[in-house]
């Protein structure tokens, strides 16, 4: 068995400075520990909120608010196998596109389903002409041609079966469950500040 100044030794030879007080991952462990009264666990929550409104800001900002995103749930099979019924899309607007993107886009005015978002791919067209979009499980393209200032954005983000979440969430007998823990809450939490109220008497 090779004792530890040997392997101190052998470190030594092949250029690797030998160890001092410890392993690194334990040299690294007394760093944390060192810090970690220094930052203390309020500024580490602060920094990760931090950078949540940050990442919220540059990347998951709705396009109402100024932001880049625009969230699409996916409905019917037209994208399938790529998308699902009930996928969530979050596109984000760019400032061109091109055939092989995967676009949202509302269906031009004085077109027939005017204003329904559509998440079809682009094969072909251009910006001036209008786009050729086609669905990926759709043997021809869609009867319109949007412009860019009809696209929301390019996917950016799939996330599968969140709208089937969400469908579930919004159900009367998820809801009236949600109503009754969130009332159970406020009334036990009324309780024991009342508790606490007289014990302090």
């Amino acid at each position: 068995m090779e004792t530890a100044a040997a392997q101190e030794g052998r470190e030594g030879h092949l250029g690797i400075a030998p160890r001092q007080g410890g392993s690194r991952r334990t040299a690294a462990r007394r760093l944390l520990e060192a810090l970690r009264p220094r930052l203390g666990p309020g500024l580490l929550l602060e920094a990760l909120v931090l950078a949540l409104v940050v990442a919220w800001f540059f990347l998951f900002r709705p396009q109402f608010l100024g932001g880049p995103a625009a969230y699409v749930i996916v409905s019917g099979h037209s994208m399938v196998p790529t998308m699902q019924d009930g996928d969530l899309v979050i596109v984000h607007r760019q400032d061109a596109y091109a055939p092989g993107d995967i676009v949202a886009y509302r269906i031009p005015k004085g077109e027939p389903g005017e204003g329904h978002i559509v998440i079809h791919r682009i094969v072909g067209g251009s910006a001036e002409e209008g786009y050729i979009t086609k669905g990926d499980n759709r043997s021809g393209p869609d009867l319109w041609r949007p412009r860019p200032e009809d696209v929301l954005g390019k996917a950016w983000l799939h996330v599968p079966a969140v709208g089937d979440i969400l469908g579930v969430l919004r159900s009367p007998l998820v809801l009236a469950a949600v109503a009754a823990v969130a009332a159970a809450v406020l009334v036990l939490t009324s309780a024991d500040e009342r508790r606490r109220e007289g014990e302090g008497e």
